[in-house]
């Protein structure tokens, strides 16, 4: 008498599903405010105390492609540092700053007349390192 597994199988398969139902519901839905309540499933990365001034990732609509929105943001970290610079400040600028004083600077930092690379975006990048790096050293006498 040759007995067929399927009609087993497929009890195994219910019972499975059905006793994975109330991990399911107990889950809890991903959040990316990095509070100290949120979920490890979640993976949202609390931003550290010195990132609280890092200049943020641009808005994806201030340019069509990444390479200007990196360029706008190397411009405003610019901008930032040399306020800080001029003005002594060793605190946080980043508020006084805008998206459009970036777009509006842009003729100072512009190295070329193609309006698809405008200025060399590790150019502008290594200025804003070593402004960052004259403001700390500045600060930390």
């Amino acid at each position: 008498m040759i007995h067929s597994l399927a009609p087993i199988r497929a009890l195994g398969l219910a019972v499975m599903v059905l006793a994975s139902l109330p991990c399911a519901a107990l889950a809890e839905t991903p959040s990316t405010n990095p509070s100290g309540d949120t979920p490890f499933s979640s993976m949202a990365i609390a931003r550290d105390e010195a990132d609280a001034c890092r200049v943020p990732k641009p808005p994806i609509d201030l340019a069509e492609t990444a390479y200007l929105r990196n360029g706008y943001r190397a411009i405003l970290r610019i901008l930032i540092a040399e306020e800080a610079l001029a003005s002594e400040a060793c605190t946080c600028l980043l508020d006084q700053f805008t998206w459009d004083q970036a777009l509006d600077a842009l003729p100072r930092f512009q190295a070329s007349d193609n309006p698809r690379l405008p200025f060399k975006v590790l150019d502008l990048y290594a200025q804003a390192d070593a402004l960052e790096a004259q403001i700390v050293e500045a600060c930390a006498e």
